[in-house]
């Protein structure tokens, strides 16, 4: 089974599409207006009559829901000049709500309302240019518009602005001012920007390194329900990593991450009830995280899903799904599930014996640096299984392994030199290979120098 993973958490852009009124509109559908009044004023041609109408539609208030006629009554106000309408009907665009889905006619919406200074638009334009979405990818004129809607506080853009001051992407890189714009959104509880400046307090980038101050901003950001931070809260308190260290709040943590789809987190509480770290030991428990994170694609908990199936732990022992998800593992690079499918392979466990395909994945593996198909692939050489003999390449992969304190392949590497076997035969490093796996307890090896002693 794998452990526990420290990951690296990503944040990314993204258009996120918002509806939002402005106060008037609040006060025009709460304090003393009617639907009916709103409704006439809109059809008069009234502008924010108009734009308040919309939003009714949009959230239901005082009438029933309808995002086609939200959508309407947005672009009437918006084709006035109309700047908060101009940005909701470019969401509408965005997100496909009441009209079809056209990036085009959203940055040109969001571009006319940007220019009249909307910092919503401002923020979203920016996007747009980042990604290049409906126009032209920017990154220079992504910065100018964020920089427009962050000079107003839109914390959203702050924090993208830092990401673009930190990534070098539209402006020269600068830490501190990537710090700065952080800090801002960070300060007006943005939670990406929390746990952003977390993280940079935490590895010590671009800001001295404070592992108190990276979890105190990582905590604000969990308490939000922010799914990164509250892995890598997790994370810090079974490590003891800033706060002290705590089990059950590591579990605590990853529940609350795990919850939300987030894969390492689910990953982490099934080695949590693997291990019975934090929680009661509960194989078929750890085996449900593990299964909820292989789905995602995880490539760890693939191999330890793999793993249970194998051995029996948590579910019935079925060595054809422990190959379907070494496989789906291995298919994604992981050494560990590619020396488990050689293995496989080799005894036809779950799978026809295969030696040709054993050796196959044992390579894979083994260039990977995997000991343990280090040591498989001597094997395979030293005996011809699947690959044409060779007591050279054997040695070869067993010195691989042996390098790195693998006790057989020392064993195997040290009888090697005694016999000079695929290398000039040498006592000495013979010997020093045994006493190297007899130091570790193998029984062989210590048979072996007994009987050179005499």
């Amino acid at each position: 089974m794998k452990i526990i993973l420290w990951i690296v958490a990503i944040s990314f852009l993204a258009v996120r599409p918002v509806l939002a009124g402005n106060d008037r509109t609040v006060r025009l559908l709460s304090d003393g207006y009617s639907i009916v009044e709103i409704q006439k004023n809109a059809n008069a041609g009234d502008s924010q009559a108009q734009f308040s109408l919309g939003y009714a539609y949009a959230f239901g208030k005082n009438l029933p829901q309808d995002y086609e006629k939200a959508a309407f009554w947005y672009r009437k106000a918006a084709e006035q000049g109309f700047a908060p309408a101009q940005c909701q009907i470019a969401v509408a665009y965005v997100s496909g709500a009441g009209v079809s889905q056209n990036y085009k006619r959203a940055a040109f919406w969001f571009d006319k309302s940007a220019r009249q200074g909307d910092s919503s638009a401002q923020y979203y334009l920016g996007l747009l240019y980042t990604q290049g979405i409906g126009v032209p990818q920017n990154d220079e004129t992504a910065v100018f518009w964020l920089q427009k809607a962050a000079h107003q506080k839109y914390r959203a853009a702050e924090y993208d602005l830092g990401n673009a001051y930190y990534d070098g992407k539209g402006v020269l890189r600068n830490g501190e001012k990537a710090m700065f714009w952080w800090q801002k959104s960070a300060d007006q509880g943005f939670a990406a920007a929390q746990f952003r400046l977390g993280r940079a307090y935490y590895w010590g980038d671009v800001v001295a390194q404070d592992q108190k101050v990276a979890q105190a901003w990582i905590k604000r950001a969990a308490d939000q329900g922010h799914a990164a931070a509250q892995y890598d809260l997790g994370s810090a308190y079974y490590q003891g990593a800033g706060v002290p260290q705590g089990y059950e709040k590591a579990v605590f943590w990853w529940q609350k991450a795990a919850d939300q789809g987030y894969a390492a987190a689910q990953f982490n509480l099934g080695n949590a009830y693997y291990q019975g770290a934090g929680v009661p030991q509960d194989y078929a428990k750890a085996v449900f995280w593990y299964q909820k994170a292989a789905d995602q694609g995880y490539a760890d908990a693939q191999f330890n899903l793999g793993d249970a199936y194998h051995d029996g732990e948590g579910v019935p022992q079925d060595y054809a799904k422990a190959v379907f998800w070494y496989q789906k593992a291995a298919d994604q690079g992981d050494a560990a599930a590619q020396n488990n499918l050689g293995v496989a392979y080799a005894r036809g466990a779950g799978v026809p014996q295969d030696r040709a395909k054993a050796v196959f994945w044992y390579q894979k593996a083994a260039d990977q640096g995997d000991a343990n198909a280090q040591y498989a692939l001597g094997n395979a050489y030293y005996q011809g299984a699947g690959v044409p003999q060779s007591h050279e390449k054997a040695v070869f992969w067993w010195q691989k392994a042996a390098d790195q304190g693998f006790v057989a392949a020392e064993y195997n590497l040290g009888v090697a030199y005694l016999k000079g076997q695929g290398l000039a035969q040498n006592k000495g490093s013979g010997k020093l290979w045994l006493q190297k796996a007899a130091d570790k307890d193998d029984e062989a090896a210590k048979e072996a120098l007994q009987k050179l002693s005499h």
